[in-house]
């Protein structure tokens, strides 16, 4: 299995570009794994303390078991992967199956963070965007799919996420193999991903 880590700050097109990857590259050949979905079981806390944590630092994840979850895909052992909830802030009780497959998508700002998870990555790809396209996308995000106000996603951003991203995000540009910019929407971000996935499965044959 090649595990491929696709990180860069919120807002910076990580997620459209997986999911373009995905429809592209044959099922039998990818499997994916996010961070969101390994955010802490924090359900001793109440509803009011969860949604005051910052889940933007690494302190947020439990990287204890995505890392042991990315060891067992790449030894070829499938796993069941939580499933978290950003309206309660809780893994749910039900969990999803994931088998490995030849190619393993690795997505989230903060995968980089964890020495172990870095150092398990074959390959690790930066989505670059500047600051306000990220802002914009972010707020456009938030407005659509998750009901929030423009005004309270800016104020989040500047106040939050931003200072995360550069203390937290931007550094892991230096563990990367390659930078991408995703600044213009056609940027092909995915297709030079998709190119190099294509290369890798064609050698495997």
């Amino acid at each position: 299995m090649y595990l491929i880590g696709i990180t860069g700050g919120t807002g910076c097109g990580k997620s459209t570009i997986v999911n373009n990857i995905i429809k592209e590259i044959p099922e039998k050949d990818i499997c994916y794994l996010s961070q969101d979905s390994y955010y802490k079981d924090n359900s001793s806390l109440t509803f009011e303390q969860r949604d005051k944590l910052n889940y933007d630092i690494p302190d947020a994840l439990d990287f204890e078991l995505f890392y042991n979850h990315l060891e067992l895909l790449k030894n070829g052992v499938e796993i069941n992967r939580p499933n978290y909830s950003f309206s309660n802030h809780l893994r749910s009780k039900e969990t999803t199956l994931i088998r490995p497959k030849k190619i393993l998508i690795i997505e989230g700002i903060l995968i980089l963070s964890n020495d172990n998870v870095r150092n398990i990555l074959n390959h690790k790809v930066y989505i670059d965007a500047d600051k306000n396209i990220r802002e914009s996308r972010r707020v456009q995000r938030d407005l659509v799919e998750r009901g929030r106000k423009k005004e309270n996603t800016i104020k989040l951003f500047n106040e939050l996420l931003h200072p995360m991203h550069k203390l937290h995000i931007s550094p892991v540009k230096k563990y990367c193999d390659v930078i991408l910019d995703n600044n213009d929407i056609d940027s092909g971000c995915d297709k030079t991903i998709i190119n190099f996935i294509k290369k890798i499965l064609s050698n495997e044959d």
